[in-house]
């Protein structure tokens, strides 16, 4: 049993970082072992109370790289429930949304073909919509409402339990248990023989959704421990905070703020659908998406996908030699002829390539009347722009490069906007795509993964100087790239040109392919990524308070190196997959000792 006493030990002596970094340590992280290695660390910490420090805490392998998929204390909160509960650690699972854990189950029992049932006493999550949950997301389930006393009927199939948190659950022979903590998220136990479940469980949590957040995470261990802890805003007042993103956007749409990027994105994408479903009624829906670009994204798009008879992801190519404009073009000619409902989505600058469109032809592209089969006006596509690489450029607005071609844009917040302090995304939409802004809203409320009043407090706070970040970050890029470019002859950086720097497209992210040697194809390759490790190992072992590894797109201090194809494209095809360095560049940089590492690094390679 892990105690009261433990639990204060261990949240009095807890690093700063458990409570603020959205992107954790690589260098001691094995993803196959995520939240496992880290709580057997700390069990073996903890056994002795009087030893349990700071230090010492500080030393545990990472729990998981990124903050959205779980942390420090998630995994704290959900080992000392699964204490409690006598289940093993992995069965429980916390989430910032009382929804998606319930989504979770009746996404899995869709492919089993099993039935649902979900029974509570009292209420239910509060978005929680079953007819649209049923007739959008194409989930099916039964509800059962009871009060004291009452008798519980077998059931064929999956039983779901909604309970307070602190309550006994009504129907103890049940297969998950959901408990709502108001206002601050909700933590599902999977019971019994289900664990089948739980990685199922766990993608949703990765994928649409994020970890209750530290904040929440704090307070529930504090009330567990019968302490107080301060709790963040209960009320989101957005006010502050939609003056802001229209002032940057040039958007006159209110914006929607949703938990993390990727649920932006997940209402996004089911706002879409219903929108299609209400006004293109019978319609195919085509989600069109670069078959390179971010892995969540990619992820995403092909797990909507795969729940909804007519929606079909359609490959883009976007980088390397090929043409986003032509090539979307043809697939947008295709699908008129078809009478479907095209939405694009893609990252501008392209990930990892920064590769930006002839942003002109992209518009008119969009906006071109094309013709069905039967001769008859097709629908206008929708381009989804992710531009969180270059949140700063104005798409919308009189001058804005998209402002007549119906476009939403959104954004990660976890980069620039928060100055890395939390998950927290949002979107806007220009004038001719309004129309998708109550859509993507009422998913946000449906899947409740609208951002937290502590999310919107930082963002409010921090993102009046996002602008002022982004530029000291590109200064220190383009003084990164030009070194670089002077003294290692045969590497290509791809960076975006002066031209485009000069056209607001300012971002701090390059990517690099090396100069390789080798008598085939093969041989050139495996030397390539050969390289590619070896100069993020120099880098990280000569600066490690400044180069880090990074499984995203990194934070404002320093520089992080991925591959992309091992980390951000990890859902990628591998034919699409780049195997090339990524480099993100914060604000807060030595550019001079980075400088000389990497000479040092080029100097040894004798080409």
């Amino acid at each position: 049993m892990v105690t009261n006493e433990v639990l204060k030990k261990i949240l009095a002596h807890m690093p700063s970082d458990w409570l603020r970094l959205t992107t954790h340590r690589l260098d001691i992280y094995n993803e196959e072992l995520a939240k496992v290695e880290f709580l057997k660390e700390l069990e073996n910490k903890v056994r002795v109370i009087s030893e349990i420090s700071e230090q010492g805490l500080s030393e545990l392998p990472t729990a998981f790289d990124y903050i959205r998929l779980g942390h420090p204390l998630s995994c704290l909160l959900e080992w000392r429930l699964a204490s409690e509960s006598k289940l093993e650690v992995e069965s429980v699972i916390s989430f910032s949304s009382q929804v998606m854990p319930i989504l979770a189950v009746l996404r899995k029992n869709k492919f089993l073909n099993k039935k649902t049932q979900i029974i509570y006493k009292d209420l239910l999550p509060s978005g929680f919509n079953a007819e649209v949950i049923n007739s959008v997301y194409g989930y099916d389930f039964e509800l059962l409402k009871t009060k004291e006393g009452d008798s519980i009927s077998p059931f064929e199939g999956t039983r779901i339990c909604v309970s307070e948190a602190g309550n006994k659950p009504e129907v103890l022979d049940t297969d998950f248990i959901v408990f709502l903590y108001k206002e601050l998220g909700s933590v599902i136990q999977v019971m019994g023989n289900e664990a089948q479940y739980i990685s199922e469980i766990q993608h949703v949590r990765r994928r649409e959704s994020i970890a209750m957040t530290p904040q929440n995470c704090l307070i529930v261990l504090k009330s567990i421990c019968g302490d107080s802890a301060q709790s963040g805003p209960k009320e989101r007042d957005l006010n502050n905070l939609m003056r802001t993103i229209s002032s940057i956007t040039r958007s006159s749409i209110p914006a929607a703020v949703g938990s993390c990027g990727l649920s932006v994105q997940y209402a996004i994408m089911m706002g879409l659908v219903h929108y299609s479903k209400d006004h293109h009624a019978g319609k195919d829906i085509k989600f069109i998406v670069p078959p390179n670009c971010y892995g969540g994204t990619n992820d995403q798009a092909r797990r909507v996908a795969a729940c909804i008879d007519n929606v079909e992801v359609l490959d883009l190519a976007v980088d390397s030699g090929k043409d986003m404009v032509q090539e979307l073009e043809k697939i947008l000619h295709e699908v008129a002829l078809e009478d479907g409902v095209s939405y694009i989505i893609a990252e501008i600058p392209t990930n990892p390539r920064v590769e930006i469109p002839d942003l002109e032809k992209l518009r008119l592209t969009l906006k071109k009347q094309r013709m069905t089969k039967k001769k008859e006006v097709a629908i206008e596509p929708t381009f989804i722009l992710d531009q969180t690489f270059c949140p700063n450029v104005e798409f919308f607005g009189s001058e804005g490069f998209l402002h007549d071609a119906a476009t939403i844009s959104y954004v990660s917040g976890s980069k620039f906007p928060s100055g890395g302090l939390c998950t927290a995304g949002y979107c806007v939409a220009n004038e001719p795509a309004s129309q998708y802004m109550s859509y993507i809203k009422n998913h946000l409320r449906i899947c409740d993964n609208s951002a937290t009043g502590q999310q919107v407090e930082i963002l409010t706070k921090h993102m009046p100087a996002m602008n002022d970040r982004i530029a000291k970050a590109y200064a220190n890029t383009r003084g990164f790239v030009n070194f670089i470019e002077e003294n290692l002859v045969g590497a290509k950086v791809n960076f975006v040109t002066q031209e485009l720097a000069a056209a607001s497209f300012t971002p701090s992210v390059f990517s690099l392919d090396l100069p390789t040697k080798g008598e085939t194809p093969k041989e050139r390759e495996d030397y390539k990524r050969e390289l590619n490790h070896k100069l993020i190992r120099m880098m990280i072992e000569e600066i490690p308070e400044q180069s880090k590894h990074c499984v995203s797109y990194g934070q404002l201090k320093g520089c992080y190196w991925t591959i992309p194809a091992t980390s951000t494209q990890g859902t990628t095809k591998e034919s699409d997959k780049d195997y090339i360095v990524r480099v993100s560049v914060g604000a807060d940089f030595d550019l001079e000792a980075h400088k000389s590492v990497f000479n040092i690094f080029s100097n040894s390679l004798g080409f």
